[in-house]
């Protein structure tokens, strides 16, 4: 199955296949310097089956973790491409977890002004979220994603196959950015997730959030109006994950949490608590509010007194309200 994200010039396709990662071949042209960027918790024999279609592929490989988003990992690839002489003809492939499609993303976007990438995500997490809508980061000083670009890609696969490897952990965290993307536009998502049998339909889910996903960034590229919308539950949910300082807690698992103070009634957010608590993800944490709040100030979204945050206030559904900080001190 195809989805196409339709951007004019800077349309690409979603290719939904089991063990398209043996077959990339087949849809991209491999036949120039590609860059394979994964990291030390992607299973190698991922990045050695995808090496193998690569007559001039190279791996480069960071480890694991949110500390690869970071300007000495980013100077590290970019200089790999230098050394390796990569031009604007050649390929970086994302190979891992939202964090690898962000590292590599934005070296694509930024190395010779942007090289041509393609996503090949391999967590819940970065197929549900991060591999669609070509916005690449890095953290500096402990704020999440403050440097990056717009820079979309010319392919993404999602190959199901790959998530028998995740860690439960890992694997519910993803989620709860499919959990986000019901509340917001789908609520047949929202219905899955609450059915008995709600695994067995995993792969809808998957396709379900993407193509919600897709509907918004065709009519937002930039983030300017309705892509603000994919921002429910991570105003607070950064402020928590830079406060747990990017480790104690996945973005997730934060994003989650996050959700949680902005519905507009009870009933709907023990719908939401019910939801994350059958997933296995938190619905309480104990980092330190002041802590949340420092962090939450460094919002890109805020403009310095007042933030723009998501609020929903029936499944399916989202508006947008321009809301102080002094409030969302209060709220906390």
């Amino acid at each position: 199955m195809v989805l196409t994200v339709k951007l004019g010039a800077r349309s690409y396709p979603i290719t939904f296949e089991r063990g398209v990662l043996g077959r990339i071949g087949e849809h991209v042209n491999l036949d120039r310097k590609v860059m394979i960027v994964t990291d030390d918790g992607v299973p190698a024999q991922y990045a050695q089956q995808l090496l193998a279609q690569c007559p001039q592929g190279f791996v480069h490989t960071v480890h694991m973790g949110e500390g690869a988003k970071s300007f000495p990992v980013f100077e590290a690839l970019c200089t790999a491409l230098l050394e390796h002489g990569f031009t604007r003809r050649d390929l970086v492939i994302g190979l891992g977890g939202g964090v690898v499609g962000d590292l590599s993303g934005f070296a694509a976007a930024s190395f010779m002004r942007g090289i041509d990438f393609v996503g090949i995500p391999t967590t819940t997490l970065s197929q549900i979220d991060s591999s669609v809508g070509g916005k690449m980061a890095i953290n500096l000083a402990g704020v999440k994603n403050i440097i990056g670009a717009f820079h979309q890609p010319r392919a993404v696969f999602i190959d199901g196959d790959v998530l028998k490897t995740l860690p439960p952990r890992h694997f519910s965290n993803g989620l709860a950015e499919a959990v986000k993307m019901g509340f917001i536009a789908d609520p047949e998502i929202i219905r899955l997730f609450e059915a008995d049998d709600w695994r067995s339909h995993l792969d809808e889910i998957i396709y379900r959030a993407i193509a919600a996903k897709a509907r918004v960034v065709e009519i937002d590229e930039t983030e300017q109006n309705e892509r603000k919308s994919l921002n429910f539950g991570h105003t607070i949910g950064h402020g928590i994950e830079s406060a747990g300082q990017l480790s104690d807690l996945y973005h997730g698992e934060c994003v989650g949490l996050g959700m949680l103070y902005f519905f507009g009634d009870e009933a709907l957010r023990a719908r939401c608590e019910r939801i994350l608590d059958k997933l296995g993800l938190p619905t309480h944490t104990e980092v330190d509010k002041d802590a949340v709040y420092a962090a939450l100030t460094h919002d890109k979204k805020g403009d310095g007194t007042a933030v723009s945050v998501v609020k929903v206030d029936e499944v399916g559904g989202y508006r947008l309200e321009k809301m102080r900080y002094d409030d969302i001190r209060a709220l906390l």
